[in-house]
C-alpha cells in the first residue's frame, strides 16, 4: 500500500512504509475480514471485482465509504501471484446521497402529517445516524414568555434535559438560549470554559457535554421558532459537513414546526370567533355537551347564562362599526378576565354571550353571585381615543340538571330568562322560572 493509503486509512505511513501490512494491520477487525474473504474469493476464482463498495472505520475512528477494485495478478503462465487493487475515498458522495435521502424521508412525514414530537425525534435521529458521536436537541419558544421548552432530544441525558427545559433566552444562556436572543448560530467548542456557558458549567461537566452548536430555527416571515443543537464530549468546532447537516436540520424543523403552528391556526379559526378570540358557537356546543356528560358522571352543577349587549345597535350607528367592534373585543376580556379556568366563555353571534360555569357544590347562589360580579365589571365605562361609552348587559341563566339535561334545552330556557329581563328594563339579569329570583 503507497502512502497516500496509509494516510487516508489514519495509519502511521512512516513505521508501515517499509513492511508488509496485511488487512489486518490496516483495518478494524470487522473489515479485515470482509477484505480478506473478497482476497481470497478471488484468489480461488480468478475472477476480479470491480466497483465494490465498503463502509470502514480507520484508525482514529472516522467512519469512511470507499469503491474498490481488486484484480488477480498472474505470471506468464496464468498462474495467480498475487493481487492488486485500487480504491477510491466515496465518503463525500455516500453522505450526499444518504443526506438527500434523509432529506426526502423527514419532508415525507411533514407532508403525511406525523406529529410534530414524531417528526423532530426523527430529525434527530437521522442526524445521529449520519454523524458519529453527537446528541441533538430540539427547544421550542413560548414566544409570550420568551422561553426554550423541551421539543425532541432522545438521547440526552433526561436529567440535563428537564434542567434547562424553560430557560429563558438572553445574551449568556447557554449556546441555545444565546443563538434564540442573537437569531444567529453560536457555535461553542468548549463548553467548560466558555462564558456563555458560565451558569450551566457544572451541569454540562455532570454530563460530559463538552462542546455544543446551536442555530435558531427561523419560520414564515422571520418569526423564531426554537433551536436546534448538537452535543458532542470533546473540544472542538463542527466539521463542513457537520455544519451542512446542521442547516439541513435546522431547515426541516422549522418547516414542521410551521406547518403545525398553520394546522393550530386553522383549527382555532375554524372554533373561535375572530373578533374576540372566544369559543364560536360550533365549539360552544362541544364544550357544553362535555360540561353536562362531566356534569353527570361527578353529580355536580352546570349553569348557562345567556348575556346580550343592551342597546348595541344604537353604538353602532351613533360611533359606527369600528367602535362597535371594540365594545365587544372589550366586553369579551372583560369576561374572560373575570371567570374562572374551569368556566367557558363564547361568543353566540352578534352582541350575544354565554359562560358555561360548573360548580361541584350545587351552588347556584353561588354562581349567580359570580355572574352579578362578571355583570357589574361588564358594565363598567369602556374608555376610547375620544371619550367614553358606557354599556350595559342583561342575562338570563338556566341550570343543569333542573331546568334540563341537553344544551339546547337549557340555552333555551336561558333565553328565554334573558329576554323576560329585557321587559323589566334591561341591565338585568333573569333566571328560568323555577329559581325564582333575579341579579
Amino acid at each position: 500500500m503507497n502512502a497516500a493509503g496509509l494516510t487516508w486509512l489514519g495509519s502511521d505511513a512512516t513505521r508501515l512504509a517499509n513492511t508488509r501490512p496485511t488487512v489486518f494491520d490496516l483495518f478494524a477487525t470487522d473489515v479485515a475480514r470482509k477484505i480478506d474473504a473478497i482476497d481470497r474469493r478471488i484468489l480461488s476464482t480468478g475472477e476480479a471485482m470491480y466497483d465494490f463498495e465498503e463502509r470502514l472505520t480507520t484508525k482514529d475512528g472516522q467512519i469512511r465509504w470507499y469503491s474498490g477494485t481488486r484484480v488477480p495478478i498472474r505470471d506468464e503462465d496464468g498462474k495467480i501471484v498475487g493481487l492488486a487493487g485500487i480504491s477510491r475515498d466515496i465518503t463525500d458522495t455516500k453522505r450526499q446521497e444518504t443526506l438527500r435521502r434523509s432529506h426526502a424521508a423527514l419532508l415525507e412525514m411533514i407532508v403525511h402529517g406525523q406529529p410534530l414530537p414524531t417528526i423532530l425525534e426523527a430529525i434527530i435521529n437521522t442526524v445521529e445516524g449520519l454523524l458519529e458521536n453527537v446528541s441533538g436537541s430540539v427547544l421550542l419558544l413560548d414566544e409570550k414568555e420568551g422561553r426554550l421548552w423541551h421539543g425532541a432530544a432522545p438521547s440526552l441525558p433526561e436529567n440535563y434535559t428537564s434542567l434547562i427545559d424553560g430557560i429563558s433566552i438572553g445574551p449568556n444562556v447557554g449556546s441555545c438560549g444565546t443563538a434564540a436572543w442573537r437569531r444567529e448560530a453560536v457555535y461553542v467548542s468548549d463548553t467548560f470554559q466558555d462564558p456563555l456557558w458560565g451558569n450551566f458549567v457544572e451541569i454540562v461537566m455532570r454530563h460530559n457535554l463538552r462542546s455544543c452548536w446551536s442555530t435558531p430555527i427561523m419560520g414564515n416571515n422571520d418569526v423564531l421558532l426554537g433551536t436546534f443543537a448538537l452535543y458532542s464530549g470533546t473540544v472542538r468546532m463542527p466539521s463542513s459537513f457537520e455544519r451542512e447537516i446542521i442547516d439541513m436540520a435546522t431547515s426541516i424543523a422549522g418547516i414542521a414546526i410551521d406547518r403545525r403552528r398553520a394546522e393550530e391556526r386553522v383549527h382555532f379559526m375554524a372554533h373561535h370567533d375572530p373578533l374576540t378570540g372566544l369559543s364560536n358557537r360550533n365549539l360552544f356546543w362541544t364544550q357544553f355537551r362535555r360540561a353536562i356528560h362531566e356534569a353527570k358522571r361527578e353529580e355536580r352543577l352546570v349553569a348557562i347564562s345567556y348575556i346580550d349587549l343592551d342597546h348595541f345597535k344604537q353604538i353602532n350607528d351613533l360611533h359606527g362599526h369600528a367602535v362597535g367592534d371594540e365594545v365587544l373585543r372589550c366586553l369579551a376580556e372583560r369576561i374572560m378576565s373575570s371567570i374562572r379556568a374551569s368556566d367557558i366563555a363564547v361568543r353566540l353571534g352578534g352582541d350575544e354571550f354565554a359562560i358555561i360555569f360548573s360548580n361541584p357544590r350545587h351552588d347556584e347562589h353561588g354562581i349567580m353571585r359570580r355572574l352579578e360580579t362578571i355583570m357589574e365589571r361588564a358594565s363598567e365605562p369602556i374608555m376610547l381615543e375620544n371619550g367614553s361609552i358606557s354599556i350595559t348587559c342583561s342575562s338570563g341563566t338556566a341550570f343543569y340538571p333542573r331546568d334540563g339535561d341537553t344544551p339546547e334545552a337549557l340555552l333555551a330556557k336561558a333565553d328565554a330568562a334573558m329576554y323576560e329581563a329585557k321587559k323589566k328594563g334591561r341591565n338585568v339579569g333573569g333566571v328560568s322560572e323555577q329559581y325564582g329570583g333575579g341579579i
